[in-house]
């Protein structure tokens, strides 16, 4: 069994809180935080799980989001919706905590205290 990592999850409705989970590796449990199938975007070191469909559902626009990823050095040309899930990830791959500069980040982008 493989051990849980932190992640941030962002939440599409800006009414709810940032924060910070501890998940598991479940492709079931990570298409239930993304409410659908998952697709992901890469950054160094770290990635974000979103719903595959969110355009088309449609899901919320995640404003919040879509600010980390940019911040975080991405320039993505579509807008993010739904939920967002951020982790980081080894040279070979696998799922780690996300990483602290991420966390710093989010922190002062969105004026909260998130603990790991």
């Amino acid at each position: 069994m493989k051990q849980k990592v932190s992640a941030i999850i962002v939440p599409a409705r800006i009414f709810l809180p940032i924060r910070v989970e501890w998940i598991e590796h479940d492709l079931d449990f990570r298409q239930k935080l993304v409410k659908g199938n998952v697709e992901t975007i890469n950054g160094r070191g770290w990635h974000v799980l979103l719903n595959d469909e969110a355009k088309f559902l449609p899901l919320p626009l995640n404003p919040r989001a879509e600010v980390l990823i940019r911040e975080a050095g991405l320039q993505i040309e579509d807008t993010v919706s739904g939920d967002a899930v951020f982790l980081g990830h080894a040279i070979n791959g696998e799922d780690t905590c996300v990483p602290g500069h991420l966390l710093t980040m989010a922190e002062r982008l969105f004026e909260t205290r998130l603990a790991a």
